[in-house]
């Protein structure tokens, strides 16, 4: 796979996750003030990385050789793609007296940054695709 192809489905993840946790944030400040209301949050990144990190650890590491499918395989490697974003609930937190923990000022200040970011996503989007324009002209 070319670097210009993964870059653009690494984009386009993220653009997905982002809209997910919009989604995620948007439920959360609709249900402020339900009693006993758990705030959820979507982890995408870290996940992302350990596949990363298997791929590398693969290609660095010590191969064996396996001549029989019941031998056990020392690196197993994660394909970035299978990689999908999770929904955690927050039950280790209360904040208020009726048991909810959502802070509608911090999920207000948490869609300004999903904004933000998706802004950032679909210029670096552009950004690939101009790069491709301008090889072809030449």
């Amino acid at each position: 796979m070319n670097s210009f192809t993964r870059s653009i489905e690494l984009l386009q993840r993220a653009l997905d996750v982002n809209s997910l946790r919009y989604q995620v944030t948007a439920n959360n400040m609709a249900n402020s003030e339900v009693p006993n209301f758990k705030r959820s949050v979507v982890n995408f990144e870290s996940e992302l990385k350990r596949a990363f990190d298997s791929e590398k650890t693969a290609l660095e590491g010590f191969q064996l050789t396996r001549t029989d499918s019941r031998h056990f395989s020392l690196n197993n490697v994660q394909d970035w793609r299978s990689v999908e974003p999770r929904r955690v609930l927050d039950y280790t937190t209360t904040a208020k007296a009726n048991g909810n923990n959502v802070d509608a000022e911090a999920e207000a200040m948490n869609v300004l940054k999903i904004q933000l970011q998706y802004q950032l996503l679909t210029q670096l989007e552009s950004f690939e695709f101009a790069q491709i324009r301008t090889a072809i002209r030449k």
